[in-house]
């Protein structure tokens, strides 16, 4: 084992403690980061969460069809008779979904009926079915409902800002990891020190490489989702072992 190991453990007291202060301000950062990306992104296609079609809108731009459409589509709610269902799924491919929505000359057979009796069980703000949908998807008012009822164009972030944000994050992340793959080499974990390091550099370089192919293509989303996680993996793994290296005994 090489003496670099040892190095970061034999810094004085307050060196480490300082050294440690820095780690759990990174830890906080990263934290930070993935929030950011989950509060920029998510609700882009109307749903709750981050999807797929967030992260395509964001850097390639999508079309995503109304959430509802999706939903009488695949089946939900299960008990709604076929009748009703293509009422609504007619309904909402038409022109007029507000002036609709709610027509007294429609009676029951209304959008807003048929939403009401099939639906507020469950997608009610306080319905006590549904495990909590009501309020993360509540239908029980037309403005509540025009958001699951319209079709989206999610544009992809504009090329300027795109360059910009290249930019940023490609000299503050380099620089970062540059110093943070050097205080992990002065750890005693041998292969695993290596596998940190390797996986740090090349995933950072393969997610800013990626936003620039998902523009072009969205078959290269995979490697925007894969190498994100592998970045914040890698990152998270480095801040550990350089905390461990700073607290663990010294070996002889």
């Amino acid at each position: 084992m090489s003496a670099s190991g040892f190095r970061l453990r034999a810094l004085p007291l307050l060196v480490r403690l300082g050294l440690s202060g820095v780690l759990a301000a990174l830890a906080l950062g990263l934290w930070a980061s993935l929030e950011h990306v989950r509060e920029h992104h998510q609700a882009r296609d109307g749903s709750p969460g981050v999807s797929r079609e967030d992260l395509l809108g964001a850097y390639h731009g999508v079309s995503v069809p109304a959430p509802l459409v999706t939903a009488l589509e695949r089946g939900h709610p299960e008990g709604l008779p076929a009748a009703e269902r293509a009422e609504l799924l007619a309904w909402l491919r038409g022109p007029e979904l507000s002036q609709r929505y709610d027509d007294p000359d429609l009676g029951e057979r209304a959008p807003a009926e048929l939403i009401g009796a099939a639906c507020l069980q469950c997608h009610a703000r306080r319905a006590t079915d549904g495990s909590g949908i009501g309020e993360q998807v509540p239908l029980e008012y037309w403005d509540d409902v025009a958001k699951q009822a319209q079709a989206k164009e999610l544009v992809a972030t504009p090329r300027a800002i795109l360059v910009t944000s290249t930019h940023t994050h490609a000299l503050a992340l380099g620089t970062l990891s540059a110093l943070l793959c050097a205080l992990v080499w002065a750890t005693r974990f041998g292969r695993l020190r290596e596998l940190a390091i390797a996986a740090q550099g090349l995933a950072l370089a393969a997610d800013l490489a990626s936003w620039w192919l998902v523009r072009e293509s969205a078959s290269w989303l995979w490697l925007l989702i894969g190498a994100g996680a592998l970045y914040a993996a890698s990152t998270a793994l480095a801040i550990v072992l350089v905390f461990a290296e700073l607290w663990l005994p010294r070996r002889d």
